[in-house]
């Protein structure tokens, strides 16, 4: 049974929103070994009593639990199936978590290299950003067993508050594609109700504040609006990561047949924006391309 007391956890991935979610492990009296290509990026955590470890292998074969917070859907790959990677070197019994956004396709290819193992994967992508991370109030959308996410749901409640298993292996990530779909057009409509506030000499935090409880309510209206009329383009999610999560759903959408414009828009916006070197902004630096319009 998982609990502080008994269970080693696994962190691996300590960036924006994996330091804040390792914290709160912490917070809650885990013991925690953190991995990252950076240590500088876990210096935080360390100070706090985290346990460093330099070696992958070495990391999945003390843990009880592992939770991986990566980038990209190759990075998954590499950490759960390369030759040092949590699949060949965890102890049978252990319970694998990727709360990265990648692949439904490479969930399920985990889950089965895992289960061949006698290891438990879960997909476990979350929504709600650096606030929602910080805050422990993430949405963590689930793939997997239901038997395993009961195991580990202790854990998934200690960073959010809405943890809901979708399905078997890969639903987590399907879950997620859904909700990227809906951001994306989202951020588009925030813009655009943004910059047509400012043409039509509107106060748009006026605007905001006027319309933020109806129909047009959102996170990003109401959060991410206010940080694009303050110039505040720092990252709680980055745009390259976004467009990464944005090909991902194209991609899922192309195979099922799945007409998504308004995704496919919202992309090529994005990847304009970060050719103009905001790649590493927050997701709401997308309102430069309309506000200098």
């Amino acid at each position: 049974m998982i609990s502080p007391e008994k269970t080693v956890v696994g962190f691996i991935g300590t960036g924006v929103m994996g330091r804040s979610m390792a914290g709160h492990l912490l917070s809650k009296g885990y013991a925690v070994t953190v991995y990252n290509r950076t240590r500088e990026k876990a210096r935080e955590l360390i100070a706090r009593g985290a346990l460093w470890q330099e070696d992958l292998t070495k990391l999945a074969s003390e843990c009880q639990a592992v939770i991986t917070m990566v980038g990209y859907p190759h990075d998954v790959e590499e950490v759960y199936l390369g030759s040092q990677g949590l699949v060949h070197h965890a102890r049978p019994g252990t319970y694998l978590i990727d709360m990265t956004t990648s692949s439904p396709k490479l969930a399920q290819k985990i889950y089965a290299a895992a289960l061949a193992k006698n290891l438990y994967a879960i997909d476990a992508p979350v929504s709600g950003g650096d606030v929602g991370a910080r805050e422990a109030r993430l949405a963590i959308m689930a793939g997997g067993d239901g038997e395993a996410f009961a195991a580990v749901k202790p854990l998934l409640e200690v960073m959010g508050t809405n943890i809901v298993l979708q399905g078997g292996p890969g639903a987590g990530q399907h879950t997620k594609m859904c909700n990227q779909i809906a951001i994306a057009n989202y951020m588009v409509g925030v813009c655009e109700a943004l910059a047509y506030a400012k043409k039509a000499g509107l106060d748009p935090l006026a605007v905001i504040a006027g319309i933020e409880s109806g129909a047009a309510a959102s996170f990003s209206l109401s959060n991410l609006g206010r940080r694009m009329l303050a110039g505040n383009f720092d990252p709680g999610f980055y745009v390259r990561h976004f467009i990464k999560d944005m090909t991902i759903a194209l991609e899922a959408a192309e195979e099922m047949g799945l007409m998504t414009p308004g995704l496919r828009l919202a992309k090529s916006l994005y990847e304009e924006l970060a050719a103009q070197g905001a790649a590493d902004c927050g997701t709401q630096a997308l309102f430069q391309l309309y506000d200098k319009a």
